[in-house]
């Protein structure tokens, strides 16, 4: 992967203050720079016996001075090989401020933590983190709470989750990049959605022949084909003892999750789909359940 420039969102909070050592680590290794970006709420702005410039000077000098402050013990020494550190204040609503700087500056990759919270917190906090993820045109890793976290730095052990579209034939190649550079290892996984959501499958015996028979064939060739597709993805160049292919059954958010807690995956990567009604749906189920789920960091791709 080519990264020069890490987008770090923060609300200052202790639930976000966890992704920093990641974008430190990735701005580290690739000697990128980073840009941290808080956000302040435009109801600051809505104060009748306040003007507009009066407001946004005082944001501007309360809010980065206490950003600087409270990032500086975190990017310190990982930025001093060759690093650049930036802090920006921006005013608005922050799903679309975050966006709008990852492509004015551009960013090569956002980090993002996610809060873990539930109830009303959730839905405010985590709907920032969905929203950038599924619009974001550069990658996102998001990274969940130091309490619940199973990873370890550097990446060693990566999944990467394939249904062969485009997005996670984007992520394979990211993946592939990383699994390289690390010197890690590699699993490619596709889970096969059957009508039933978990294996094992309704005994074959059970139905009549002709469907017996249909069914069992289906499933062999689906199998086989899908498990062809997925070798081939594998470059001659990394040996087998360091990327390897796997098939899972059932749903996909689950399948991936059991995978990598059986792995004791580092990272979990994964393409996310456009825009549309169907590809919306399709995020809901998959992507959104795995960055949500994951103990570990979920680097996201959208094509």
């Amino acid at each position: 992967m080519n990264i020069t420039r890490v987008l770090y969102p923060t609300d200052l909070s202790d639930a976000s203050a966890h992704a920093a050592e990641w974008a430190a680590a990735v701005a580290g290794f690739y000697k990128a720079s980073i840009t941290v970006l808080h956000v302040v709420s435009p109801i600051l702005m809505a104060v009748p016996s306040l003007g507009t410039s009066m407001v946004d000077e005082s944001i501007e000098k309360t809010e980065t001075e206490r950003l600087r402050r409270n990032v500086a013990t975190r990017f310190g020494e990982p930025l001093t090989d060759g690093g650049r550190l930036d802090v920006l204040i921006d005013v608005g609503q922050p799903a679309h401020r975050i966006l709008e700087r990852a492509a004015a500056l551009p960013a090569d990759l956002i980090v993002i933590g996610t809060h873990g919270s539930s109830g009303f917190e959730h839905l405010v906090l985590g709907s920032v983190t969905e929203k950038v993820l599924r619009k974001a045109t550069c990658p996102v890793l998001t990274v969940p709470p130091r309490a619940q976290a199973t990873s370890q730095l550097p990446f060693k052990r990566l999944l990467c989750a394939v249904d062969f579209s485009e997005a996670s034939l984007a992520a394979v190649t990211a993946a592939l990049s990383l699994t390289q550079e690390s010197g890690g290892t590699l699993t490619l996984l596709h889970v096969l959605e059957w009508p039933w959501d978990e294996p094992p499958p309704p005994n074959i015996k059970e139905l009549p022949l002709e469907q017996g028979l249909s069914l069992a064939e289906f499933r062999r060739y689906s199998e086989d084909s899908a498990k062809k597709r997925l070798d081939a993805l594998i470059p001659p160049t990394i040996p087998s003892s360091r990327a390897v292919t796997r098939l899972g059954n059932g749903k996909s958010y689950v399948q991936i999750l059991r995978v990598a807690d059986e792995e004791q995956t580092d990272l979990i990567v994964i393409g996310v789909h456009g825009r549309n009604p169907v590809d919306m749906a399709l995020f809901g189920s998959t992507t959104n359940q795995v960055v949500r789920r994951a103990t570990c960091p979920v680097l996201t791709f959208r094509q």
